[in-house]
């Protein structure tokens, strides 16, 4: 099977949906000739045309709000958001209305659209273009929200978000786009609710999101090396979550940790461990260990920026204490 990068595999689903469905179109700031800063649309416009690949003013506001519009009536677009720390701009139109449109119609009206946005640290980017910030939207009710983990999961989950007749948030890793993975050149799409179980194990479960799903990879591979198995689970979606993947692990392995680099507090690393903890407490052996970014302004330095986010090492002493039973520390 061919290789290709994360950024590779969202333009080809993308356009791939394009070409299926004229009713799809793409908006943002810089996204046609520029392809986006990350230069992850290169070409769609080539294709397309400006008509379907329209570049914006800098109004976040008002083109999140056109796209609510065009989706209520007919089209299906596809908004490009530069940094997800913008996010905050477009919460009215995000939160207020996509999210609401279908349940205040009392069905009547549908909001088939699409928000692709990224997130993580670790780029030098300063506090401004470095937040993780998933769990805002994941909050709201009438919102599904994926963070694919490699360059499968971000084009099967693009094309199956493309399709969906609900508005979907997807938070892409900035510092992934030239990751490379197997990727089919078949058409596939990856359904929303189902995690997929990484690596098998058997002394503690390990759940995480985005590119802390690489890290975590990362970490079982140092753990086998001092014999403790884990293993590693992708959710690929937090809403809706697969709580039963999840559950089932833990009651196998009887311990958990979830990482994540959004901030640790009111975080998924919250929400994931508090369902854990409710549904499988008579299974665990040891408290569920959350694993995200500090609780600090992500810094402009880079000594103290690689501090603030979970890495394999610090994934898999924690690991390697809730296995010992010293989970005073572990977190």
């Amino acid at each position: 099977m061919r290789e290709i990068t994360l950024s590779k595999a969202v333009n080809e689903a993308i356009a791939e949906e394009m070409r299926r469905d004229p009713a799809i179109f793409l908006l943002g700031e810089d996204v046609a000739e520029a392809g986006t800063p990350f230069k992850v649309l290169s070409g769609l416009v080539e294709e397309f045309g400006p008509e379907r690949v329209i570049d914006t003013p800098i109004s976040e506001p008002g083109f999140m709000g056109m796209a609510v519009g065009a989706a209520m009536t007919g089209s299906r677009p596809i908004v490009d958001l530069m940094f997800g720390d913008f996010i905050f701009l477009i919460m009215d139109q995000l939160c207020n209305q996509a999210a609401k449109t279908h349940y205040m119609s009392g069905g009547k009206l549908k909001v088939p659209l699409v928000l692709r946005t990224n997130l993580g640290a670790t780029r030098r980017s300063a506090a401004q273009h470095s937040q993780s910030l998933h769990a805002l939207v994941a909050h709201i009710p009438g919102l599904k929200v994926a963070l694919p983990s490699s360059a499968y999961e971000a084009k099967g989950l693009m094309k199956t978000a493309i399709r969906d007749n609900n508005p979907v948030v997807i938070f892409e890793d900035k510092l992934m786009y030239n990751d490379k993975a197997p990727v089919p050149e078949e058409e596939y799409l990856i359904p929303f609710g189902e995690a997929a179980v990484l690596r098998e194990g058997r002394d503690v479960t390990i759940v995480a999101t985005s590119s802390m799903v690489q890290v975590s990879l990362k970490a079982a591979e140092m753990l086998a090396a001092d014999g403790i198995s884990a293993e590693v689970i992708d959710p690929r979606t937090i809403v809706p979550l697969d709580e039963e993947t999840i559950l089932e692990s833990v009651r196998k392995t009887s311990r958990a940790i979830v990482v994540d680099e959004g901030h640790q507090s009111f975080g998924v690393t919250a929400e994931i461990a508090s369902r854990i903890s409710e549904k499988a407490f008579y299974h665990l052996d040891a408290p569920v260990i959350r694993m995200g970014a500090m609780d600090v302004p992500v810094p402009f330095s880079p000594a103290l920026e690689d501090l603030t986010v979970p890495t394999p090492d610090g994934v898999a002493e924690a690991a390697r204490r809730i296995v010992r039973g010293e989970t005073r520390d572990a977190a």
